[in-house]
């Protein structure tokens, strides 16, 4: 899916580059917040990671280098989970 199909908020477009890669993190929670849920969006369904695979997908959606960040906001958020032990991840899947 071309990453600028997605639908996002004027405001968030202006955290985008031109490959739909966030190349700035927002200030306000509420901006952050929409940022996850896009940066969720472009996660596969149905996979579990480790931690190591995480950062590389992480790393590929955005350009501003706080992969460790966007780990911990997503998981903080909820829109991830992971094993006790730290070292699978999965989408949270909507209720």
């Amino acid at each position: 899916m071309n990453p600028l199909t997605l639908p996002v908020s004027e405001k968030l477009a202006r955290y985008l580059d031109a490959e739909g890669r966030l190349k700035g993190w927002p200030s306000r929670r509420t901006d952050q917040l929409e940022a996850l849920r896009y940066l969720t969006s472009r996660l596969p369904d149905g996979t579990e990671w480790s931690e190591r695979e995480l950062n590389e997908l992480l790393k590929a959606l955005h350009t501003f280098g706080d992969w460790a960040l966007l780990r911990r906001d997503l998981y903080d958020a909820r829109l991830i989970d992971r094993s006790p032990d730290g070292r699978r991840y999965w989408k949270v899947l909507p209720a």
